[in-house]
């Protein structure tokens, strides 16, 4: 504003702590930052399972694609795929394939954000729930798997998509997960959004597609634009070895070119790895 010639500028001053809509306790700062540090995705995965057991979610299924196309999430074989749910039934989910039908993966698949199981049974009731999504949900409630939350994660590539189901504790009711996010739901969304980004700087290597620290090198050197005779000179191996390196990494990592091999290595973070 404008005073007697002369200009007053009003400022308004925010404050660090009003810029939460949730201030969090010491503790909870803490358990973020044990997120960030952790160095592997199996110690990621245990510190998160133990927090959200916290909130009575006992059972998690973490699932993420890079190969997402318009008509498939892709090969099961290339998901990052993290649960603390007995075998049998993450095999059944997942490998059986019975994932495709899941109304809550549909879900997932279509919309960013966290979403109530209450969904489940508005869509029973409104009778939009197909014969195979009715399946899924007599075989998820077999396991005592009725209530709960999904959070669907935002991605920028129209071919990469995670998600995860925060199951509740056998006996839980859907109305009492409801009310208990209400009051910290804005706190365990912040949490899976940080230990989903975390999961994509880590290490995964999936079931059969690990590759031996030679194969890794020799793709790391075609990553690094280095030709056959390059990388059999930098490796103290003649071409043909290099060639059997690469053709044994192409086979593990379940492609056809060398390209492709170097390609799934680096979204798999398997390239650049300190052995230490």
């Amino acid at each position: 504003m404008q005073k007697a010639g002369v200009l007053v500028y009003t400022y308004l001053i925010v404050r660090p702590e009003d810029q939460y809509a949730f201030p969090m306790t010491p503790l909870q700062n803490a358990a973020l930052l044990d997120l960030t540090h952790a160095g592997s995705i199996e110690e990621l995965w245990d510190l998160h399972c133990r927090r959200m057991a916290s909130f009575g979610f006992d059972r998690l299924l973490y699932g993420f694609t890079r190969f997402r196309t318009a008509t498939s999430l892709g090969d099961p074989n290339d998901f990052i795929i993290l649960s603390n749910i007995d075998s049998d039934y993450v095999s059944q989910f997942i490998h059986n394939g019975l994932y495709r039908h899941a109304p809550m993966v549909r879900w997932a698949v279509d919309n960013d954000g966290a979403a109530s199981w209450t969904v489940l049974q508005m869509m029973m009731d409104s009778g939009t729930v197909t014969e195979p999504e009715k399946r899924i949900l007599e075989f998820n409630a077999k396991h005592q798997i009725t209530a709960g939350f999904s959070i669907s994660f935002r991605s920028l590539s129209d071919r990469a998509k995670g998600a995860i189901a925060l199951i509740a504790e056998p006996g839980m009711a859907q109305r009492d997960v409801d009310a208990m996010w209400d009051t910290s739901g804005e706190l365990i969304q912040l949490m899976n959004n940080i230990v989903h980004l975390k999961i994509l700087t880590l290490p995964y290597t999936p079931p059969n597609q690990a590759l031996t620290k030679r194969q890794r090198e020799a793709l790391e050197w075609v990553g690094g634009g280095k030709t056959m005779q390059d990388i059999a000179t930098i490796m103290g191996l003649t071409t043909a070895t290099v060639e059997k390196h690469l053709r044994l990494a192409r086979v593990a990592l379940n492609v056809d070119t060398t390209a492709q091999a170097v390609l799934k290595a680096a979204l798999q973070n398997q390239m650049f790895v300190s052995d230490g």
